[in-house]
């Protein structure tokens, strides 16, 4: 399975088939919380649908990770950001201008996100590069919105948004993506809230906040909260992110075959009729 996954190196790129209907691929190419803990990388996940490659969230450290799993930022079709945090939302400040200097985007590019997310991007573009954010992209780049409980679709994918609990100066969201009869759910930061139910019910695999073990912080959700609320969760899978430093030394504790947790070069890839479920590590 490795080989196959290895699909880009910058200056020599190796394509490999989109999965069809009927699979799905997620790389966690970033799962950290805000402050690198246990040395990863901030939130962002690649995903491989039927309907092509996006990513869930784009933090800061963002094309390092991509450049290190020699995943190719040209063949990501979309990216959906769940709330306006820099561990986030701050790789695209970078993106849009490795996109024009470095990689010579051609392909369209879609960014969704809460409302406000276009301004707060223009702003940080300006604090870290002054006189960057006038640079005009040479491919068709357009802005989405986010609506509670309204889906958007996007390159054949159907994606819909869920208010969550955690203030960013915007509406924050968690995210169901679904294409080709495969859902991926991403609860972004949040403490417990009930959309959660709903947003996740179903999924093949729902990633899921997870910065405590037992105790619950700022607007974050702990494994015991997480816990409490699994017959609730009808998703096939959790996997685990944006853990802080006593739930990383904690994570072995758990014992349940359908939690799993994140770690930076996770790959896991989920197909059949039976949703089979086979993993690897990019990163050893």
């Amino acid at each position: 399975m490795g080989e196959g996954l290895s699909r880009f190196f910058w200056g020599q790129r190796q394509r490999v088939a989109v999965p069809p209907p009927g699979s799905l691929r997620m790389t966690v190419v970033g799962c950290g919380d805000a402050f690198g803990s246990g040395g990863r990388l901030q939130t962002c996940f690649h995903v491989e649908m039927a309907a092509g490659r996006f990513l869930l969230d784009c933090g800061a450290s963002t094309l390092i990770g991509l450049n290190r799993l020699k995943l190719d930022p040209n063949e990501i079709r979309a990216i959906f950001v769940t709330h306006l945090h820099g561990d986030h939302y701050a790789g695209l400040v970078w993106w849009l201008m490795h996109a024009h200097y470095v990689s010579g985007r051609t392909a369209p590019l879609t960014i969704a996100g809460p409302a406000g997310l276009r301004d707060r991007l223009h702003q940080a573009t300006e604090v870290l590069f002054p006189g960057s954010s006038a640079i005009e992209p040479r491919y068709e780049l357009t802005h989405l919105e986010y609506c509670a409980g309204e889906p958007l679709t996007v390159a054949e994918m159907k994606v819909t948004p869920y208010e969550v609990n955690h203030p960013s100066g915007a509406v924050p969201y968690a995210l169901r993506a679904e294409s080709g009869g495969r859902c991926l759910s991403f609860s972004g930061d949040t403490e417990w809230v009930d959309s959660l139910v709903e947003c996740s019910d179903g999924a093949d695999l729902f990633i899921v906040d997870c910065f405590g073990y037992d105790m619950d912080v700022g607007f974050h959700m702990s494994w015991k909260t997480i816990a409490s609320h699994l017959p609730e969760l009808k998703a096939r899978r959790l996997l685990l992110t944006h853990m802080g430093p006593d739930m990383l030394s904690r994570a072995p504790e758990i014992q349940d075959s359908r939690i799993l947790a994140a770690r930076d070069g996770l790959v896991l890839e989920i197909v059949g009729a039976k949703g089979e479920m086979k993993s690897a590590n990019l990163l050893g």
